[in-house]
Formats: C-alpha cells, structure tokens, sequence
C-alpha cells in the first residue's frame, strides 16, 4: 500500500529522487542551526529599501518541501527577526508552481516506515519531535514582527497552505489553486493549517469540506473566503503587487507596524477584553517613541516621514 501512496503522488511533486536516506534519528538533530546567510532551497533578495523577497528555490522539484527546507526556513525568518534593514517581507515561489508541498520521498523514512524493531513509544516520541520541528519552520513566519506577504501563483498543495496561513496577507494570481492533501495521503494534517485556516476564512463548513474531500479551491472562491484579499492576472503582476505592498509598509514607523502585527496575533488567540489590556500596555511605551512625533509632523507638513532603523 506504502508503495502504491508513493507511486501514485510522486508525479505530483515533481518525480523526486531521493538524494540520501534519512533516519529517523538524524531527521531529529536540529540543534545545531545556523544563519549562514545563504540557503540552498531558498533565494533571498533585497529588490527594494528595508524590503527582503524570500523565494522558494526548487523549481525543477516543484518547490516541494524537503528536510533542508525546513530547516532553512527557520533559520531564515529568525534572521530576518533580527534584521533592521527589513521591515517586510514576501514569499514567493520559484518556476512551475507555488509549492507542491512535501516532499513525500525525503520524508518517506518518517511517513512510509515499515521499521517495526524499534519500541513504537520511543519511535513515537522521534516523530513527534520532527514535526513540532516542523510546525516551527512555519510559526517563525508568525513569530517575525515583519509582516510577510504571500504571492502565490498556480498550485499551492498541502504543505503549502500550511505555509501561508501564517503570513500576514495572501495574494494570488488567477491561476492559482490551494489544496489540503494530506487526507489523499492517509494522514492529519498537523502543520499549521488546521489551527490557523478556520480563523482566517471563518467558515468552518468551508474548511472541514476542504480537510475532508482535498477539494481544490479555486482563486476567485479563494478570495470570497477571505483565504486571499486580491486576484491578480499573472505571477508577474501578483508579485508586482505584492513588493509594491511591502514597500508601502516598509515606509511605514516599524515601531508601530511591527507593534501592530504582535498585537494582532496576540489578540487572535485571545478574548476582546485580554487583547484591549496588551494593546494598552503596549501603547504605554511605543506612545513615546520618537516615530509618533514624526509620524504627526509628516501630516500636518505633509511631507513623507523618515523612520529610523527599529
């Protein structure tokens, strides 16, 4: 049966080759992770001020999602955390599609594994330990105070939808489609998108119809849902239009963007009256910042204000 999933799905991640066996136990080791700048899965690029692309960089394997990936993914939003040239971000995906998702032969050791010497509590304990993994390369996007804007073109499958249901905002161009697939493949989908999707299209008839059937939802029903705030024609005028956005926010006091967006998240998964008490105490001291003095003086001069580095 294991063989039958793999055959029939490897077509639609782009017929990946494995290129070395990985166990379970070597999946596990993250800790030694390091920002070296440079990524082999990603292309990161710096095409206006204080904005920063990051680009999906698997063109020929569909962008699907191996280990490297998420590992690299980690690395690059917690330096992007860290980076006062950036103030806002956009993910984009190289080539063909969007992102075909995981992929399924280099994780076919922790999906597909039919090892049954091992004691299956402490097999367990090994593959819970590489998915929290997982759902951590996806929540440092949360994580990054920059807001990280998503512009999708064509296929955006499993992993994928995972992946940009904890950016900020979504765009996406007419021939793009999402697809939770994880149910085609036998398995729960425990990423993100489960958690985060009910919450940003509000619907859950909508998001147990997805979950439950892999359904593909189509850009223009995307957007009626809220999944996406804007169609566009083509890839092109999607991330046109997305760098435009990022550009705008970039311009913006990064003391009151980047506040905006932990409070946002914050007050997500909190009540109204929580969410209202860390707005204030917040605001207690970003009030004093020297971006609202500038921000006021900008209006009635108006002239566009400079912000300093955050």
């Amino acid at each position: 049966m294991y063989r039958f999933c793999l055959a029939r799905f490897a077509p639609i991640y782009g017929r990946l080759r494995v290129r070395h066996t990985l166990s379970l136990s070597n999946m596990a080791m993250v800790s030694n992770e390091k920002d070296t700048g440079s990524y082999e899965t990603l292309a990161v690029s710096r095409p206006r001020e204080n904005v920063v692309r990051v680009e999906m960089n698997r063109p020929n394997k569909l962008n699907a999602m191996n280990w490297t990936f998420w590992r690299e993914m980690r690395e690059c939003f917690r330096s992007l955390s860290d980076d006062k040239d950036c103030r806002s971000v956009v993910l984009t995906g190289a080539g063909k599609h969007f992102t075909a998702g995981l992929d399924l032969l280099d994780f076919q050791p922790v999906l597909f594994s039919k090892d049954d010497s091992k004691d299956p509590a402490r097999k367990g304990w090994q593959i819970r330990k590489v998915v929290s993994d997982m759902q951590e390369s996806f929540t440092a996007i949360e994580r990054c105070p920059k807001p990280v804007i998503a512009a999708v073109h064509s296929g955006c499958i499993g992993g994928g939808v995972d992946l940009i249901t904890a950016c900020d905002i979504r765009l996406c161009s007419q021939d793009a489609w999402f697809q939770i697939k994880e149910i085609d493949l036998g398995i729960v989908a425990d990423i993100s998108t489960l958690q985060r999707l009910p919450k940003i299209v509000g619907n859950d008839s909508l998001v147990r119809e997805l979950a439950y059937t892999a359904r593909v939802l189509y850009s223009d029903e995307a957007r009626s849902f809220g999944l996406v705030s804007r169609v566009l024609p083509n890839r092109e005028a999607c991330i046109d239009a997305a760098l435009q956005m990022a550009t705008d926010i970039a311009s913006k006091s990064p003391v009151a963007v980047q506040g905006t967006k932990m409070n946002l998240v914050y007050s997500r998964d909190h009540s109204v009256a929580e969410g209202l008490d860390y707005a204030v105490t917040w605001n207690a001291f970003s009030l004093q910042s020297e971006d609202t003095l500038k921000a006021a003086q900008s209006v009635m001069m108006k002239e566009k204000p400079t912000f300093s580095k955050l």
